[in-house]
């Protein structure tokens, strides 16, 4: 194992079964003192997961004879900071140097269970306890100092780890003193007394990342790098499309390549060999015939398909009446927009290197929900859950898209088939294939709003992209919000191939639609967009956060479209209250927009780590750039048709605007998440920017180059345009 002091310490004798009893539990662990605390309220986590975290407890930290501090939790490292957030909310309740913190993460055999890394609910969720563990620690250490010093406890205090008299800084001791050669175990009270801000020495402090010198010097493993004695490369025989059946199969070609087996379990065909391009060679032998079913749906006729699928929908929020609000209103917009599908395309391919020795397994995964993977690979080859240990290194990105775990169970599936290690690692095309897209999705919005600017109808409609986000903020007497259709995850499912969560679920599509609609009834009635919008907010939160953009753009005002280029739009995500503008140069004749400035304010309560959360921000504004003017998905029927980056566009460097960022100081707000936040605007601004510039509405994400052209076209014909 890595021998790297924040991920994956090699703690290999600890377990962790949640069925374990306390006392068989300290056995395991040795010595050190031990706080367990739960995380977030059980309840709670039960009803938005089916299963709560264990009762005695889900994570728990370590002090050991040494002074070392470590903290296992079943979270996963995959490019959001929180290797160094946790690390710091620790360090600053237990009084010790972020160096001596090391993070124990992702390992199912080492860490307590944890539904998975997602949603930016790390910080939220797993901070507090976390912060009242660590103050409970150092509760329990100061107890012990006073006893080993003869000394009050009134009268200690605590610095870097060293427990010492306030009136006698020789009367010492060192947490590792403490520890040595000792166990107490005591649960976090429920209102455990953690530190004030005016009392914070790390958190709040901005902070390198505590990986980054392993990742540019190439140090760093992920799952790729795992290599293990006697392992092989398997490439898996393929589907022409999504929904095919095998016909009929021949790999008799196969037994011509030395080295090279052929591995079939139930529906998974696989060649494996030592040298994975060998493999790729051997697989290419093979002679296979699919039924592939016809249909009709691809990426144009979609939205159709979609609309004539869709069931009854589900009220998520409403308010006084619509027939009021229509009689009401002197301007009315009623509108559709549209959005495509999106893939992950995350750095690092779907991996996993699967072993079984003495009827126990080992994954090493890129995965961002180690436990729920543990368990859907114990049932497909029929071991016991306490059988099955994942490991997770470092992930080469997720944004979602690593939840399902199909790498990690097809590699232990073939590990036991052929009684030898096995890696599988998707190739780019299966990558693209297999991952699971951000759905497509339709929203229909009729608002209306008085001359004078306040909006008095709001009704809003979205279909299959999901409910988060839709639901506004803005004051409106008169509104409903309904989600039809299941997005990803339960109910009738329309889509072609499997959708799933891709960075901030539904509210990318949420936002682009309700800010669009925004700013198309400001520019009816020939108000600023920002004044528009503050018009009608009553939420303080999004005003400071909206004041504070505008402020740091030079923002002036003016109704659209001014010519100039500029647009705004704010959300909610994860708790965090985010605001960008953008400016955008807009060529009429190719329909190129180049988006020049990006100024975003963020409100997410204590910024654990300001550094990080700046870092945050500008990846998912830039990430966000992608599915605003270029990320689309073709395909006809289940035939992925963009398989690379040939086809399928990502932002480049050349892409790129000046981007500045602003995160309010609010230290006494609770922590929010931050790893989403800032992309949800990103299509909604630009969308915006492109209006205000050329007076041109751009209904459907991407918006790409051919869609700007149509859009100006239509304009001049004071006809709006979908495509």
């Amino acid at each position: 194992m890595s021998d790297n002091r924040y991920l994956n310490l090699d703690f290999s004798d600890i377990t962790t079964d949640p069925n374990l009893s306390r006392r068989e539990f300290l056995k395991t662990i040795g010595g050190g003192i031990v706080i367990f605390f739960l995380v977030g309220d059980s309840s709670v986590l039960e009803a938005q997961r089916g299963r709560s975290y264990p009762e005695d407890f889900n994570a728990y930290l370590r002090i050991g004879p040494d002074g070392r501090v470590s903290c296992f939790t079943g979270k996963i490292e995959m490019g959001q900071g929180v290797v160094t957030s946790l690390a710091q909310m620790l360090a600053d309740e237990l009084d010790v140097s972020l160096d001596a913190v090391a993070m124990v993460m992702g390992d199912t055999a080492q860490c307590p269970w944890d539904m998975g890394t997602f949603g930016s609910m790390s910080t939220r969720f797993f901070g507090p306890p976390l912060r009242a563990a660590g103050a409970e620690a150092r509760s329990v250490l100061i107890q012990l100092a006073s006893e080993k010093l003869g000394v009050p406890q009134d009268r200690l205090t605590v610095e870097d780890g060293v427990v010492f008299d306030k009136s006698d800084r020789n009367k010492r001791v060192t947490y590792a003193d403490l520890a040595q050669g000792q166990t107490i175990t005591r649960r976090a009270q429920p209102r455990p007394s953690v530190k004030r801000p005016s009392e914070f020495k790390v958190m709040g402090k901005g902070f390198s990342r505590r990986d980054a010198i392993e990742k540019v010097t190439g140090k760093a493993k992920y799952a790729g790098d795992i290599r293990v004695p006697g392992m092989m490369y398997a490439r898996i025989l393929r589907p022409p499309a999504h929904g095919a059946t095998l016909k009929s199969v021949d790999t008799s070609d196969v037994e011509r390549i030395e080295g090279a087996s052929v591995v079939r379990d139930g529906d998974l065909i696989a060649v494996l060999h030592k040298n994975w391009d060998v493999a790729g060679e051997a697989l290419s032998r093979i002679s296979a015939e699919f039924d592939v079913p016809q249909t009709d749906v691809n990426d144009e006729t979609i939205f159709d398909h979609l609309l004539a699928s869709a069931g009854n929908g589900n009220v998520v929020a409403q308010g006084g009446q619509l027939d009021a609000g229509e009689a009401q209103a002197e301007i009315t917009i009623e509108q559709t927009f549209l959005d495509g599908y999106k893939a992950h395309a995350p750095m690092e391919t779907h991996t996993a290197v699967a072993q079984i020795e003495d009827g126990k397994a080992t994954i090493w995964a890129s995965t961002q929900t180690p436990f729920p993977i543990r368990d859907q690979i114990a049932r497909a080859i029929g071991f016991s859950p306490d059988d099955v240990r994942v490991i997770t290194p470092f992930v080469g990105g997720g944004f979602g898209g690593k939840s399902p775990g199909q790498q990690a169970i097809e590699a232990a599936r073939l590990a036991k088939a052929s009684g030898k290690p096995v890696q599988v690692m998707w190739t780019r095309e299966e990558e693209f294939f297999y991952d699971t897209f951000r759905p497509a999705a339709v929203v229909k919005v009729k608002s209306g709003a008085t001359k004078d600017g306040k909006i008095v109808l709001w009704d809003y409609n979205v279909y299959f992209a999901g409910s988060r986000g839709a639901e506004h903020f803005y004051d409106i007497p008169n509104h409903r919000t309904t989600s039809i259709g299941g997005g990803y995850g339960g109910g009738p499912d329309p889509h072609p191939f499997a959708t799933g969560a891709w960075r901030a679920p539904a509210n990318n599509t949420n936002t682009f639609a309700r800010e669009s609609q925004i700013d198309m009834m400001a520019a009816q009635a020939k108000i600023d967009p920002v004044e528009f919008r503050l018009k009608n907010l009553k939420d303080e939160r999004m005003i400071r956060t909206l004041k504070a953009a505008a402020e740091k753009f030079g923002w002036t005002a003016a109704p659209a479209p001014s010519g100039r280029g500029v647009g705004v739009a704010c959300g909610i995500d994860a708790g965090t209250y985010v605001a960008t503008i953008a400016q955008a140069d807009v060529d009429k004749r190719t329909g190129r927009v180049q988006v020049k400035r990006i100024v975003s304010a963020q409100d997410m309560g204590l910024a654990v780590n300001p550094r990080g959360a700046t870092i945050q921000m500008e990846g998912c504004i830039t990430m966000g750039l992608g599915y605003a003017l270029m990320e689309d998905i073709h395909f006809r029927g289940g035939r992925i048709l963009d398989r690379n980056f040939d086809t399928y566009q990502l932002p480049r460097f050349s892409h790129l605007p000046r981007i500045e960022t602003v995160i309010l100081d609010l230290q006494d707000e609770p922590a929010q998440g931050g790893g989403e936040p800032a992309i949800i605007v990103m299509g909604a601004v630009v969308a915006n920017a492109v209006y205000d510039a050329v007076g041109a509405r751009v209904l459907q994400l991407p918006i790409s180059t051919q869609r700007v052209r149509q859009a100006i076209a239509a304009a001049a014909n004071d006809m709006p345009v979908l495509a």
